[in-house]
């Protein structure tokens, strides 16, 4: 039996939820989809994630191939994230991610 680190990049599940796995991944991907963004952008769409969770997540998505980070040689310096080729690819399952959650909500709400 093959072990999470082992399955990444061997199996799409373990590779996506690896990828996935930070608890903001998955907005700020989505935000990210809308358009560039600066950090401090980023930080005032979410006003629950502190500046060292969100500096740990953007890290880990570059890390992983999932956003750009341009450094401006300006002072201070401008920092800008945006969507990489494969993060913009990941556009698709965003959708499909809305489409999803949007019919679970109404379900749900039916029940109550």
């Amino acid at each position: 039996m093959l072990t999470q680190e082992e399955l990444f990049g061997k199996c799409p599940y373990a590779t996506a939820q690896k990828i996935l796995s930070g608890k903001w991944a998955l907005i700020i991907l989505h935000y990210l989809s809308e358009g560039t963004l600066r950090f401090n952008q980023l930080q005032k769409l979410l006003p629950d994630i502190t500046q060292a969770t969100l500096t740990k997540q953007l890290r880990t998505l570059e890390e992983y191939g999932m956003i750009i980070r341009t450094v401006y040689p300006e002072v201070p310096p401008r920092v800008e994230y945006k969507l990489s080729e494969i993060g913009q690819d990941f556009s698709i399952v965003l959708d499909s991610l809305k489409i999803w959650g949007e019919n679970y909500i109404k379900k749900r709400q039916v029940k109550k």
